[in-house]
Protein backbone atom coordinates (compact mmCIF):
# COMPACT_ATOMS: atom_id res chain seq x y z
CA UNK A 1 0.00 0.00 0.00
CA UNK A 2 1.39 3.41 -1.01
CA UNK A 3 1.14 6.17 1.60
CA UNK A 4 1.89 9.86 1.03
CA UNK A 5 3.38 11.31 4.20
CA UNK A 6 4.01 15.02 4.77
CA UNK A 7 6.33 16.50 7.35
CA UNK A 8 8.38 19.63 7.78
CA UNK A 9 12.04 20.18 6.94
CA UNK A 10 12.78 21.02 10.57
CA UNK A 11 15.22 18.80 12.51
CA UNK A 12 12.61 17.38 14.88
CA UNK A 13 10.59 15.96 11.98
CA UNK A 14 13.52 14.68 9.90
CA UNK A 15 14.91 13.10 13.08
CA UNK A 16 11.61 11.30 13.72
CA UNK A 17 10.98 10.12 10.16
CA UNK A 18 14.51 9.33 8.94
CA UNK A 19 14.41 5.61 9.83
CA UNK A 20 10.95 5.14 8.33
CA UNK A 21 11.65 6.98 5.08
CA UNK A 22 15.20 5.72 4.54
CA UNK A 23 14.57 2.03 5.15
CA UNK A 24 16.25 1.68 8.53
CA UNK A 25 13.20 -0.11 9.93
CA UNK A 26 10.76 -2.65 8.49
CA UNK A 27 7.79 -0.76 7.02
CA UNK A 28 5.60 -3.90 7.09
CA UNK A 29 4.75 -3.73 3.40
CA UNK A 30 3.77 -0.05 3.36
CA UNK A 31 5.54 2.23 0.89
CA UNK A 32 5.90 5.81 2.10
CA UNK A 33 6.31 8.73 -0.31
CA UNK A 34 7.60 11.74 1.66
CA UNK A 35 6.40 15.28 0.99
CA UNK A 36 8.61 17.77 2.84
CA UNK A 37 7.28 21.30 3.17
CA UNK A 38 6.85 24.25 5.51
CA UNK A 39 4.26 23.52 8.19
CA UNK A 40 1.81 26.11 6.84
CA UNK A 41 1.94 24.47 3.40
CA UNK A 42 1.24 21.14 5.10
CA UNK A 43 -1.66 22.76 6.95
CA UNK A 44 -3.10 23.95 3.63
CA UNK A 45 -2.63 20.56 2.00
CA UNK A 46 -4.39 18.90 4.92
CA UNK A 47 -7.28 21.31 4.53
CA UNK A 48 -7.65 20.01 0.99
CA UNK A 49 -7.25 16.38 2.16
CA UNK A 50 -4.28 15.91 -0.18
CA UNK A 51 -2.07 13.69 2.03
CA UNK A 52 -2.66 10.27 3.61
CA UNK A 53 -0.53 11.10 6.65
CA UNK A 54 0.83 14.51 7.58
CA UNK A 55 2.34 16.73 10.20
CA UNK A 56 0.19 19.76 10.89
CA UNK A 57 -0.39 22.45 13.49
CA UNK A 58 -2.94 21.51 16.13
CA UNK A 59 -4.70 24.79 15.31
CA UNK A 60 -5.07 23.51 11.73
CA UNK A 61 -6.38 20.19 12.99
CA UNK A 62 -9.51 21.95 14.26
CA UNK A 63 -10.32 22.74 10.61
CA UNK A 64 -9.73 19.20 9.31
CA UNK A 65 -10.95 16.94 12.12
CA UNK A 66 -13.62 15.60 9.76
CA UNK A 67 -10.88 14.36 7.39
CA UNK A 68 -8.14 13.15 9.76
CA UNK A 69 -7.49 11.47 13.11
CA UNK A 70 -4.53 12.22 15.40
CA UNK A 71 -1.82 9.57 15.75
CA UNK A 72 -0.34 8.82 19.17
CA UNK A 73 3.27 9.12 17.97
CA UNK A 74 5.21 11.98 16.41
CA UNK A 75 3.76 15.07 18.10
CA UNK A 76 5.59 18.27 18.98
CA UNK A 77 4.06 18.93 22.37
CA UNK A 78 5.59 19.78 25.71
CA UNK A 79 6.76 22.28 28.26
CA UNK A 80 8.95 25.30 27.54
CA UNK A 81 8.95 24.98 23.75
CA UNK A 82 6.26 27.39 22.57
CA UNK A 83 6.48 30.19 19.98
CA UNK A 84 8.28 33.40 20.93
CA UNK A 85 7.11 36.96 20.24
CA UNK A 86 10.10 39.21 19.51
CA UNK A 87 10.91 42.72 18.33
CA UNK A 88 13.87 45.06 17.76
CA UNK A 89 12.81 47.44 20.50
CA UNK A 90 10.98 47.20 23.78
CA UNK A 91 7.24 46.99 23.14
CA UNK A 92 4.74 47.15 25.98
CA UNK A 93 1.50 45.12 26.13
CA UNK A 94 -0.68 48.20 25.59
CA UNK A 95 1.16 48.89 22.31
CA UNK A 96 0.52 45.46 20.81
CA UNK A 97 -2.80 46.44 19.19
CA UNK A 98 -1.01 48.98 17.00
CA UNK A 99 1.98 47.03 15.70
CA UNK A 100 2.58 45.10 12.48
CA UNK A 101 3.04 41.41 13.27
CA UNK A 102 4.79 38.78 11.17
CA UNK A 103 3.33 35.32 11.76
CA UNK A 104 4.43 31.92 10.37
CA UNK A 105 1.00 31.17 8.89
CA UNK A 106 -2.71 31.70 9.54
CA UNK A 107 -3.31 28.08 10.59
CA UNK A 108 -0.26 27.71 12.82
CA UNK A 109 -0.61 27.17 16.54
CA UNK A 110 1.64 30.21 16.90
CA UNK A 111 -1.06 32.40 15.34
CA UNK A 112 -3.72 30.69 17.47
CA UNK A 113 -1.78 31.58 20.64
CA UNK A 114 -1.26 35.18 19.47
CA UNK A 115 -5.03 35.50 19.11
CA UNK A 116 -5.51 34.37 22.70
CA UNK A 117 -2.69 36.40 24.25
CA UNK A 118 -3.26 39.57 22.20
CA UNK A 119 -6.83 39.48 20.87
CA UNK A 120 -6.64 43.10 19.71
CA UNK A 121 -3.55 42.52 17.58
CA UNK A 122 -5.03 42.12 14.12
CA UNK A 123 -2.44 43.68 11.80
CA UNK A 124 -0.83 40.35 10.91
CA UNK A 125 0.90 39.14 7.78
CA UNK A 126 2.04 35.58 7.10
CA UNK A 127 5.64 34.82 6.10
CA UNK A 128 7.75 31.72 5.74
CA UNK A 129 8.86 30.99 9.31
CA UNK A 130 12.57 31.20 8.41
CA UNK A 131 12.15 34.75 7.03
CA UNK A 132 10.55 36.31 10.10
CA UNK A 133 13.76 37.34 11.89
CA UNK A 134 14.86 39.27 8.80
CA UNK A 135 11.39 40.79 8.33
CA UNK A 136 11.59 42.29 11.82
CA UNK A 137 15.23 43.34 11.50
CA UNK A 138 14.45 45.17 8.23
CA UNK A 139 11.46 46.98 9.83
CA UNK A 140 9.00 45.35 7.46
CA UNK A 141 7.20 44.26 10.65
CA UNK A 142 7.41 45.56 14.19
CA UNK A 143 6.94 42.19 15.86
CA UNK A 144 7.64 38.62 14.81
CA UNK A 145 6.35 35.27 16.07
CA UNK A 146 9.19 32.77 15.95
CA UNK A 147 8.99 28.99 15.73
CA UNK A 148 11.43 26.15 14.98
CA UNK A 149 15.17 26.95 14.83
CA UNK A 150 14.67 30.70 15.16
CA UNK A 151 13.83 30.23 18.83
CA UNK A 152 17.56 29.60 19.34
CA UNK A 153 19.05 32.33 17.15
CA UNK A 154 17.00 35.52 17.62
CA UNK A 155 18.97 36.92 20.58
CA UNK A 156 22.27 36.69 18.70
CA UNK A 157 20.70 38.82 15.96
CA UNK A 158 19.73 41.59 18.38
CA UNK A 159 16.04 40.80 18.79
CA UNK A 160 14.28 41.10 22.16
CA UNK A 161 11.73 38.76 23.70
CA UNK A 162 8.26 40.25 24.27
CA UNK A 163 6.43 37.09 25.31
CA UNK A 164 6.94 33.35 25.41
CA UNK A 165 3.58 32.11 24.10
CA UNK A 166 4.21 28.60 25.36
CA UNK A 167 4.75 29.91 28.86
CA UNK A 168 1.57 31.97 28.49
CA UNK A 169 -0.38 28.83 27.53
CA UNK A 170 1.12 26.80 30.39
CA UNK A 171 0.25 29.47 32.97
CA UNK A 172 -3.26 29.89 31.53
CA UNK A 173 -4.19 26.21 31.23
CA UNK A 174 -1.73 24.31 33.44
CA UNK A 175 -1.08 22.03 30.45
CA UNK A 176 1.78 21.41 28.00
CA UNK A 177 1.48 23.27 24.72
CA UNK A 178 0.27 21.16 21.76
CA UNK A 179 2.14 22.66 18.83
CA UNK A 180 1.85 20.09 16.06
CA UNK A 181 0.86 16.48 15.55
CA UNK A 182 0.79 13.70 13.01
CA UNK A 183 -2.60 12.85 11.54
CA UNK A 184 -3.90 10.09 9.30
CA UNK A 185 -6.73 10.18 6.78
CA UNK A 186 -10.01 8.73 7.98
CA UNK A 187 -10.29 7.05 4.58
CA UNK A 188 -7.42 4.69 5.43
CA UNK A 189 -8.65 1.43 7.07
CA UNK A 190 -8.38 1.40 10.85
CA UNK A 191 -5.89 -1.49 10.96
CA UNK A 192 -3.58 0.48 8.63
CA UNK A 193 -3.96 3.59 10.78
CA UNK A 194 -2.78 1.60 13.78
CA UNK A 195 0.13 0.13 11.79
CA UNK A 196 1.24 3.57 10.61
CA UNK A 197 1.12 4.80 14.21
CA UNK A 198 3.31 1.85 15.27
CA UNK A 199 5.81 2.47 12.47
CA UNK A 200 6.24 6.16 13.36
CA UNK A 201 6.82 5.15 16.98
CA UNK A 202 9.38 2.55 15.85
CA UNK A 203 11.13 5.12 13.65
CA UNK A 204 11.55 7.45 16.61
CA UNK A 205 12.77 4.65 18.88
CA UNK A 206 15.38 3.74 16.25
CA UNK A 207 16.57 7.36 16.10
CA UNK A 208 16.96 7.47 19.89
CA UNK A 209 18.79 4.15 19.99
CA UNK A 210 21.13 5.08 17.13
CA UNK A 211 22.42 8.59 17.89
CA UNK A 212 23.69 10.28 14.78
CA UNK A 213 21.85 7.99 12.36
CA UNK A 214 19.53 10.77 11.25
CA UNK A 215 22.11 13.57 11.23
CA UNK A 216 22.76 13.58 7.48
CA UNK A 217 19.04 13.55 6.68
CA UNK A 218 18.52 16.43 9.11
CA UNK A 219 21.37 18.40 7.53
CA UNK A 220 19.85 17.94 4.08
CA UNK A 221 16.92 20.17 4.99
CA UNK A 222 17.71 22.19 8.13
CA UNK A 223 17.64 25.97 8.00
CA UNK A 224 20.66 26.13 10.34
CA UNK A 225 22.92 23.13 9.73
CA UNK A 226 25.19 23.53 12.76
CA UNK A 227 25.08 20.27 14.70
CA UNK A 228 24.55 22.01 18.02
CA UNK A 229 21.52 23.96 16.75
CA UNK A 230 19.93 20.89 15.17
CA UNK A 231 20.46 18.79 18.29
CA UNK A 232 19.14 21.60 20.51
CA UNK A 233 16.08 21.70 18.27
CA UNK A 234 15.55 17.95 18.65
CA UNK A 235 16.07 18.11 22.42
CA UNK A 236 13.44 20.86 22.64
CA UNK A 237 10.72 19.40 20.45
CA UNK A 238 11.19 15.62 20.62
CA UNK A 239 10.27 14.22 24.03
CA UNK A 240 8.09 11.68 25.80
CA UNK A 241 4.99 13.19 24.17
CA UNK A 242 6.54 12.46 20.77
CA UNK A 243 6.75 8.77 21.62
CA UNK A 244 3.18 8.79 22.95
CA UNK A 245 0.73 11.60 23.63
CA UNK A 246 -0.55 9.77 26.70
CA UNK A 247 -3.49 11.06 28.67
CA UNK A 248 -1.87 14.42 29.50
CA UNK A 249 -1.02 15.06 25.86
CA UNK A 250 -4.49 14.14 24.67
CA UNK A 251 -6.06 16.42 27.30
CA UNK A 252 -3.87 19.31 26.09
CA UNK A 253 -4.91 18.73 22.47
CA UNK A 254 -8.57 18.59 23.47
CA UNK A 255 -8.15 21.81 25.47
CA UNK A 256 -6.81 23.65 22.43
CA UNK A 257 -9.67 22.32 20.31
CA UNK A 258 -12.18 23.33 22.98
CA UNK A 259 -10.84 26.88 23.17
CA UNK A 260 -10.74 27.22 19.39
CA UNK A 261 -14.26 25.93 18.89
CA UNK A 262 -15.62 28.21 21.63
CA UNK A 263 -14.01 31.16 19.85
CA UNK A 264 -15.72 30.09 16.63
CA UNK A 265 -12.44 29.38 14.83
CA UNK A 266 -13.56 25.92 13.75
CA UNK A 267 -16.40 23.46 14.43
CA UNK A 268 -16.54 21.43 17.63
CA UNK A 269 -14.62 18.19 16.87
CA UNK A 270 -16.32 14.85 17.44
CA UNK A 271 -15.37 12.32 20.10
CA UNK A 272 -13.13 10.22 17.83
CA UNK A 273 -10.17 12.59 17.49
CA UNK A 274 -7.46 10.00 18.24
CA UNK A 275 -6.56 6.70 16.56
Amino acid sequence: MDITIGFSTCPNDTFIFDALINGRIDSKGLIFTPILADVEELNSRAKEGQLDVTKLSYHAYGHVADKYKVLDAGSALGWGNGPLVVSKRKIYPDEMDDVRIAIPGELTTANFLMGIAFPGSIDKKAYLFSDIEEVVLSNEADVGVLIHENRFTYANRGLKLIMDLGEFWEQTTGMPIPLGGIVVSRQIPEEKQILIQELIHNSLVFAHENPGSALQYMKSYAQDMRDEIMLQHVDTFVNEFSLSLGEDGKKAVCKLLEIGSKKGLFPVPGDDVFV
